[in-house]
């Protein structure tokens, strides 16, 4: 195949799923769709899809199948295991009474504007519990938005919060994290907090400082009224019954993967040990504990095994983004088979700017894809295969690429005026999208171009 062939088969697919992302057509059977088909052309102009090659009707679809069970045995096993692990937390109540016992201090906070920077850094911290930006705006802004509207912090300033509450915080348990680190080949632990942290840290709080002054500048001009905002929660009483030591336990278990990944890089970090223990395996011991912990406060064995079940529905409810993993894995198999990879790194390698450059267009066009279409992830899935071979032809380190690129989404989604988050926020304060977004804009922004900075002088 010509490399002008190659390089126009390439830009059509690309054009093809981004049209369809801004279409909002389902990204999964998009990649998944386009990726066979590149799979086919490859293997009907003779060039082989698979290692040992049988068929050239039959190989394309070998290789989908060997993606399926690649991922559904890596990366893929993670994220079920977490998403089993969040739906039983939300099941026994726990997130609920992490959400309550973080956010009841600042009832007694009467400085408006000292708030800002707390209650954006405090829903970031809990967006390690409810990873969902959608799921945590709508938790705060039952349980803080009437707070924040009483301590006489102006409506636009509170929704604009909220709305950015979770963007960049370090976790290994982010499905992004995790898809990265198995790409990359390392422990998710040891590429979110050696090097996700250093970027993303520094980050979130220059955020906060911005949001502060922006939010202090927006509000010059404007006349509210408080208002007595409550927004109907559908929290089931059961789960407000902790007190005590309980609910201390209970506010501590859906943190717990993160604070047994943490002690366990600590001691390493300290001693020098080499203590090796997966995600899955943390999440397994967590969940276990967590059992344990309901035996011994419903002293009901039938009612806390039942309840275990919502962990395999949690599992099933996170298939769509091992689905997404896998159909973006397929698609670049797809344009690997076509050269268009081979081409993209020949040109990097010919390049002398390749190392500013390659971050920085990866950066923009995130930037772009994000602000139509409100996604934050979709296209990051789809380039987790493309980021360590472009960053090797590039002669950068993969950090370089993975982290700005990952970092950008999840921080531009708060800028899009159709991303979920920002419609949610806006339909129950009653304020326009576009208003909100003036509000986040320039806090996402300097976040990103932040963080950019700081990952050229650091990767």
């Amino acid at each position: 195949m010509s490399t002008i062939v190659t390089i126009l088969l390439g830009i059509c697919s690309v054009g093809l799923v981004t049209y369809l992302l801004l279409k909002k057509a389902d990204i999964k059977v998009a990649m998944l769709g386009i990726g066979i088909l590149l799979l086919y052309i490859a293997s009907l102009t003779g060039i082989p899809v698979i290692k040992e090659p049988v068929n050239e009707f039959i190989d394309p679809l070998t290789s989908v199948v060997n993606q399926f069970k690649s991922t559904l045995s890596g990366a893929g096993l993670v994220i079920l295991i977490l998403g089993g692990y969040t739906a039983y937390m939300n099941k026994i109540g726990a997130n609920e009474v992490t959400v309550n016992v973080l956010t009841s201090p600042l009832k007694h906070v009467k400085s408006s504007y000292f708030l800002v920077p707390v209650v954006f850094l405090l829903g970031n911290l809990l967006s390690l519990v409810i990873p969902s930006a959608s799921n945590l705006a709508i938790i705060l802004l039952a349980t803080l938005y009437p707070v924040l509207v009483k301590s006489k912090m102006s409506p636009l300033t509170a929704a604009a919060v909220i709305a950015t509450t979770a963007t960049v915080m370090p976790t290994p348990l982010g499905s992004d994290n995790v898809a990265i680190a198995q790409e990359l080949g390392i422990p998710v632990a040891e590429y979110v907090f050696n090097y996700h942290a250093i970027i993303s840290v520094p980050t979130l709080l220059v955020m906060a400082l911005a949001h502060y002054l922006w939010q202090k500048y927006c509000d010059r001009s404007i006349q509210f009224s408080e208002i007595d905002y409550v927004l109907d929660s559908s929290v089931d009483e059961s789960k407000k019954m902790f007190t005590g030591f309980t609910k201390f336990v209970y506010a501590c278990l859906p943190l717990l993967p993160i604070l047994i990944m943490l002690v366990i890089f600590g001691v390493n970090s300290l001693l020098g040990t080499n203590l090796k223990v997966s995600v899955e395996i943390v999440a397994i011991i967590s969940f276990v504990i967590a059992i344990i912990c309901e035996l011994l406060r419903t002293k009901n064995v039938k009612e806390t095994f039942d309840n275990v079940d919502f962990f395999f529905k949690g599992m099933g409810n996170s298939m769509g983004i091992v689905i997404l993993l896998i159909a973006a894995s397929v698609f670049v198999s797809g344009l690997k088979g076509i050269g268009i990879i081979s081409v993209l790194q020949k040109s990097m390698e010919n390049t002398s700017a390749s190392g500013i450059l390659l971050p920085l267009i990866l950066v923009i066009f995130t930037a772009i894809i994000v602000l139509l279409s409100g996604s934050g992830t979709a296209l990051f899935f789809a380039m987790v295969p493309l980021m360590v071979p472009l960053a090797t032809a590039a002669h950068i380190s993969p950090y370089a690429v993975t982290v700005p690129m990952g970092l950008a989404g999840n921080l531009l989604r708060a800028v899009s005026p159709v991303a979920a988050v920002v419609m949610i926020v806006a339909g129950s304060t009653k304020q326009e999208p576009l208003d909100i977004v003036k509000r986040t804009s320039v806090p996402m922004i300097v976040g990103v171009v932040f963080m950019l900075i700081i990952s050229f002088i650091l990767f």
